[in-house]
């Protein structure tokens, strides 16, 4: 996932994705006038994306050996309503980059978040009138992405620090938890729209992701987040406990209570962003998880997600590489076949297809509905 190297263009992301050793790069492409500050990259030139923009990637990809999705990760259901309009727009922006680039005869997803409407969420009913919502938003969203012969994609995590400590919840991203997704598939029960799961975010949920997996319609699931969480045995997880998030209170009162509160908006449940076999251990089972999803049936890719303090947040590139090979290599023994010589790796996959398309229309949301 390229949001790590926010600070490269196209051509010096593939140098990083070969010396890294990967086979792909989910490319991410949010909006550059957007909210977010966090983990955020923009590796493609959205408003300005043709249909020969598409066969020169697709040529370029080749050449590199590499495979590709894009996502933007942004609220669609809740938050200034402007705001959420233009994220709207952009995920069909997306959803035409993604047609244009072979959709789903290429493997190219579209990731993306759901949000959550806390207007919506603080009424009575709320977390129904939020599925509501989404079905309201996401059902011509899902059929046009259907149309077009493309799969969107929701990632699981609840978002926990998208808003100002201050608030008591930590609940931001409608797709956070399974019960939630399997809603969301009954009220849309198209194909055209799956996941991207993330186990770390089980995990400090204290949720195993192996039984999530187990639980889960495995069709749905088709593109798995390389990242681990390490949960810490900390004073402020006996404070607050783990089932709850750590609240914001006044600092002198916590001061003198002896009691700590949140360094920062993330700083919420107790727990260190990490890559599996990078810098220690984490809080999962990775072999059981792989091994149960292997003989589910599932072959999508495994996509590194780098996140970790030790890793992407130095700010150091050498660093940041440092984390991906050593997630890949954690992974190697699970994922790849032996070769006599030279180890495990990966057997490559067919190249991309340029697709016989005509340039399809940018469509807005307001013209959808």
């Amino acid at each position: 996932m390229s949001s790590a190297f926010d600070k490269l263009g196209l051509p010096e992301l593939i140098e990083a994705t070969q010396a890294i050793g990967a086979q792909g790069i989910d490319l991410c492409v949010f909006r550059r006038d957007g909210t977010r500050q966090d983990h955020i990259a923009t590796h493609l030139d959205y408003d300005y994306f043709t249909s020969d923009t598409a066969k020169k990637l697709i040529d370029d990809f080749n050449t590199a050996g590499l495979r590709l999705s894009v996502g933007s990760f942004e609220n669609l259901i809740g938050g200034d309503p402007a705001e959420r309009i233009k994220n709207q727009n952009h995920l069909l922006k997306l959803i035409r980059i993604a047609h244009l680039l072979g959709g789903d005869a290429n493997d190219v997803k579209v990731g993306t978040f759901v949000g959550y409407n806390h207007e919506l969420g603080a009424e009575d009913g709320g977390f129904q009138k939020n599925l509501d919502e989404y079905q309201r938003i996401f059902t011509p969203i899902i059929s046009y992405a259907e149309d077009l012969g493309v799969t969107v994609l929701y990632e699981n995590c609840p978002m926990e620090g998208w808003r100002p400590a201050s608030f008591t919840t930590t609940y931001n991203n409608l797709p956070g938890v399974l019960a939630a997704r399997k809603l969301m598939y009954a009220l849309i029960p198209s194909k055209a729209h799956g996941e991207i799961y993330d186990p770390s975010h089980d995990v400090w949920q204290h949720t195993d992701p192996v039984d999530v997996v187990a639980q889960s319609d495995i069709s749905r699931i088709q593109r798995i987040h390389v990242k681990a969480t390490r949960n810490l045995k900390t004073r402020a997880r006996i404070d607050w406990g783990g089932m709850y998030p750590m609240q914001s209170v006044d600092a002198d009162l916590a001061e003198k209570a002896g009691v700590d509160v949140p360094k920062n908006d993330w700083d919420r449940h107790h727990y260190e962003a990490m890559l599996p076999g990078f810098g220690g251990s984490d809080s999962m089972d990775w072999r059981a998880f792989v091994e149960l999803l292997s003989s589910s049936g599932f072959t999508g890719p495994y996509e590194i997600e780098n996140e970790a303090g030790n890793s992407k947040d130095t700010g150091n590139l050498a660093a940041t590489i440092q984390g991906f090979q050593a997630a890949k290599t954690f992974l190697a023994p699970m994922l790849w076949d032996m070769d006599t010589e030279k180890g495990y790796q990966y057997r490559a996959s067919s190249p991309l297809s340029q697709p016989k398309l005509s340039d399809v229309p940018v469509m807005t949301i307001d013209r959808l509905s």
